[in-house]
Formats: C-alpha cells, sequence, structure tokens
C-alpha cells in the first residue's frame, strides 16, 4: 500500500542556503522517523510558498545519493491570506504496510503552527 508522509518547514531567508539546508533537515528527519528506504518510494513531491525563488528546494533531495532516481517534483504553494511565509511542504509517497496511525509527519520550525498536533521533532 502507498502511505503520504508530510513534512513542512521553513527557511531562514530566499537563498540557496537556507533553502536547501531547510528542505535537507526536513527530508533527513522524514526519512530517519520513518525508516524510509528510497527504493521503497514511489514519488516526492515538493512545494514551496511564492516567496522561495533561489533554488528548486528538490535540489537538496539530490544530495542524497541512494535517491538518485526517485522521482521528485516542485511545485508553487497556494498563496492564502496570512499563509506561512518562506514554508517548504513535503509529500512522500511510500510503499509500506505501516499503519497509517504510525506513520510520523515531521514539522519543524515555523511550520510547526500548521500541525501543532502532529508535533514530532
Amino acid at each position: 500500500m502507498i502511505r503520504g508522509i508530510r513534512g513542512a518547514t521553513t527557511a531562514d531567508g530566499d537563498n540557496e542556503k537556507d533553502i536547501l539546508l531547510s528542505t535537507e533537515s526536513l527530508l533527513k528527519e522524514m526519512i530517519l522517523h520513518n525508516d524510509l528506504k528510497a527504493e521503497n518510494v514511489a514519488s516526492v513531491f515538493i512545494s514551496a510558498t511564492r516567496d522561495i525563488t533561489s533554488v528548486f528546494p528538490a535540489k537538496a533531495l539530490r544530495r542524497f545519493k541512494e535517491w538518485k532516481y526517485v522521482p521528485v517534483m516542485c511545485m508553487q504553494e497556494l498563496e492564502v491570506p496570512h499563509g506561512l511565509p518562506l514554508c517548504i511542504r513535503v509529500m512522500i509517497h511510500y510503499n509500506t504496510s505501516t499503519p497509517q496511525s504510525d506513520i510520523q509527519h515531521i514539522y519543524m520550525k515555523n511550520a510547526i503552527s500548521l500541525r501543532p498536533d502532529l508535533k514530532k521533532v
């Protein structure tokens, strides 16, 4: 069965270093807390708010050698009033028998405010 594993974080600024550092940290936590193996990942969607323009956050995933063949796509998050600025969201589609209630969704930095009920890190 394919399960969705959610995560979100914020970057400290719209520059390549901050965006990739925040995205890489989020991905590492998602992988660690869910014991993910690249060969079981169907795809990864990464969205970013409109104020992130310096780099594709997906570039951070390409730093993980074993994830070379995982399909990944970046997209722009919806712009809504009072939305969280400099926000990066990740959805990993993962083949697993883990019950949905045991999936560890990861929210970091200012993105904890999006789902405080799921706070893990």
